[in-house]
């Protein structure tokens, strides 16, 4: 398959297979189908779909609402079950969750009677059960304190308001240490103000971490600030990838670094262009 790539310099769109050396590969979606079977007949979200994601590299994934975008981070989360093609990490073919991938959802879906340091630990402890207690505990509280909860550790999740909830489960996936971050909208029942803080907590722990990331979002503006590149998904049903955009900005950036750069707007255009068709 061939997918479309902007290369930035000069401005013009390519046409060449995104294929990448196999030692530079994190994640490897290779044909990935998905198909649902309805008393009309078979309804595929997604066929034909190859996407090669770098390892430290962070993706982001935009597409009208029902392309599939969730239902593609559902089956390489190991959540959903695939129809055809394969998925593969670090050339390891997945077979169900595990804790090579880790999760964040547009609800957190903590514990609500546990306490934020309790939830984290839930993985932590999982993951790592070789580890001291008083060793799981300061991971959990290193994570829970990156994510500005350090006064929090022993709250319950239902006095929190969603903010810090979902604060609990940016640092629950950190605390895990995977090799894939999949975010799925995490802050997109968020207010204005708070999204802008937890998209600079998030990545200022990935700049740290550097663990390769994908993350699903309707904001055009949030795609160019947090990835190296973005995807966007042709519209369903049969969705695919329709075309990738280099996000050529240096790291660590600010938003306002971001914002005064010259090739900003031309980002923002190209990401407009492509969902209006």
């Amino acid at each position: 398959m061939t997918t479309n790539i902007i290369d930035n310099t000069p401005k013009r769109v390519i046409t060449q297979p995104e294929v990448f050396p196999s030692s530079e590969v994190m994640l490897d979606l290779k044909d990935l189908k998905k198909v649902y079977p309805t008393p009309k007949g078979d309804y595929v979200v997604l066929e034909d779909l190859n996407l090669q994601i770098k390892k430290e590299e962070f993706v982001t994934i935009i597409g009208h609402s029902g392309c599939g975008k969730t239902t593609m981070l559902s089956m390489i989360a190991g959540l959903n079950p695939i129809s055809g093609g394969s998925i593969s990490v670090l050339s390891k073919h997945i077979q169900g969750p595990g804790p090579d991938r880790g999760v964040i959802f547009q609800s957190p879906s903590l514990m609500p009677w546990m306490t934020a340091l309790q939830n984290v630990l839930l993985g932590v402890d999982q993951v790592f059960p070789h580890a001291t207690k008083a060793q799981r505990h300061d991971i959990a509280k290193y994570y829970l304190q990156k994510v500005g909860l350090e006064d929090a550790f022993h709250k319950k999740a239902s006095d929190l308001s969603q903010g810090m909830q979902q604060r609990v489960g940016i640092a629950r996936a950190f605390a895990i240490k995977p090799k894939v971050l999949l975010l799925d909208e995490p802050f997109g029942m968020l207010d204005s103000l708070t999204r802008g803080e937890l998209q600079d907590i998030l990545i200022e722990i990935w700049n740290k971490e550097k663990i390769t990331a994908v993350m699903i979002t309707h904001d055009v503006d949030e795609a160019i600030f947090l990835a190296d590149r973005v995807v966007m998904m042709t519209s369903g049903p049969k969705a695919k990838i329709g075309d990738i955009l280099n996000i050529d900005f240096e790291r660590p950036r600010t938003r306002k670094s971001v914002l005064e750069h010259d090739d900003y707007y031309t980002y923002r255009k190209h990401l407009i262009d492509f969902l209006e068709h």
